[in-house]
């Protein structure tokens, strides 16, 4: 499920609740289902939205000493990236 997933529920949950006028007989109610979809695609878009700005979170380590055997300091730089493309 991703960003485009969320808009199409949002989009078909407000065609059924505002846009589509048939009456079932009072088994169902399609405004009621309309606004579920509604509301299960702003859940989704806010859920992808929080996994993509969580892959592309970087951490990086940087770390410092002294070479006991030159007296040296030495660094050590450490980036890791959640995103599998980089």
């Amino acid at each position: 499920m991703g960003i485009g997933t969320g808009i199409a529920l949002f989009v078909i949950g407000a065609i059924l609740a505002f846009a589509v006028n048939v009456d079932l007989g009072g088994v169902i109610d399609l405004a009621l289902i309309g606004y579920i979809l509604m509301g299960a695609g702003v859940v989704v878009f806010i859920i992808s939205l929080v996994l993509v700005s969580r892959r592309r979170e970087s951490v990086s380590t940087v770390r410092s000493a002294v070479d006991p055997a030159s007296g040296e300091q030495v660094t050590q730089r450490k980036t890791d990236t959640n995103d599998p493309l980089v």
